[in-house]
């Protein structure tokens, strides 16, 4: 299994069609929102967690990525002493534009392939998520 190999496609990929960062992000904020996002009902244990950080450093990023927009807290409806992370809208919309690839950039590469080679591509992608949940969960 040639690993590098995949690995250079991966960041090739990223690099050419990623979308144009507008916000001044780390990567742990950028980790710690895709956390919040895969993530149904996230704490900041979860994050904490996630990041392989403290509980305190977990909440100060929180805190940070609240103050700017992009999170905000909401109390469990069944335990009001449980608190939860999700993302705001603008959050969510930040969030695409760090970690996906640029739709209309992908969707110009994609109409360059065959409709039998997009297929196979989407069977590929399909697989390698699936497997990767399989091996270290949601």
């Amino acid at each position: 299994m040639d690993v590098e190999f995949f690995n250079e496609c991966w960041t090739d990929l990223y690099y050419f069609l990623h979308y144009k960062h507008e916000e001044k992000l780390t990567h742990q904020n950028v980790r710690c929102m895709q956390a919040v996002k895969k993530k149904t009902k996230a704490s900041v244990a979860d994050l904490a967690k996630v990041l392989g950080v403290t509980h305190h450093s977990a909440s100060e990023h929180v805190k940070r990525l609240m103050e700017k927009g992009y999170l905000q807290k909401e109390r469990s409806p069944i335990d009001k002493r449980t608190v939860y992370v999700k993302l705001t809208e603008t959050g969510e919309e930040v969030l695409k534009r760090n970690s996906e690839l640029d739709d209309q950039k992908l969707k110009i590469v994609l109409d360059h392939l065959s409709e039998e080679e997009q297929l196979s591509a989407m069977a590929v992608f399909k697989k390698l998520r699936e497997e990767a949940r399989n091996v270290y969960g949601r």
